[in-house]
């Protein structure tokens, strides 16, 4: 099931008219879409990522689930986006939850692969260190400020990033005795 392709845009609405009944913040720059299962989609412009976090820390989304990303290299014509929203090669997802009102709200954000720099969460939310050293490590996004971006998976000497779609994965010759 793709949750995306699936997702329904909310035609004529702003994100402040749907924070009006979701309890979710005013971000107007934030482009509004719910998936199948009607958890709120929110694709976030890059540099508007930490004031729409801070918005929604404010409005009581007080935890980040998950920080991950996406490498839709090759899916470069995906149809699975606003027309609003500009496809790019990856795409980092943040999920975040509000105990006081129970919800989940989902950030995409675009992040070209000629410039593939993120705002770090770090000073909003600390627990996504490692988080975002993950995603460092696998996809090569770079947490702009963020505190240690050292590897966390794979070797310090280690080449690439290996949940890139170009990534080789190499191959080790395997030699089989003939049986009789």
């Amino acid at each position: 099931m793709n949750d995306v392709a699936d997702s329904e845009v909310s035609e004529g609405r702003e994100p402040a008219d749907a924070a009006a009944e979701s309890g979710s913040a005013d971000h107007t720059s934030a482009i509004e879409a719910v998936d199948p299962s009607g958890q709120p989609v929110w694709f976030v412009p890059r540099d508007q990522l930490c004031p729409t976090v801070a918005d929604l820390r404010d409005q009581g989304y007080v935890s980040v689930l998950d920080v991950t990303a996406v490498d839709y290299l090759e899916h470069p014509g995906r149809n699975d986006l606003p027309a609003e929203v500009v496809p790019e090669r990856f795409e980092l997802v943040v999920t975040l939850i509000s105990h006081s009102a129970p919800g989940r709200i989902r950030l995409r954000v675009q992040v070209p692969a000629d410039d593939p720099e993120v705002p770090t969460l770090f000073d909003l939310f600390p627990g996504t260190e490692a988080l975002e050293r993950e995603v460092a490590d696998m996809y090569g996004l770079v947490f702009v400020g963020h505190p240690d971006p050292t590897r966390i998976l794979m070797p310090p000497d280690w080449e690439g990033h290996p949940l890139r779609k170009d990534f080789s994965v190499g191959r080790i010759p395997v030699q089989f005795k003939a049986t009789r």
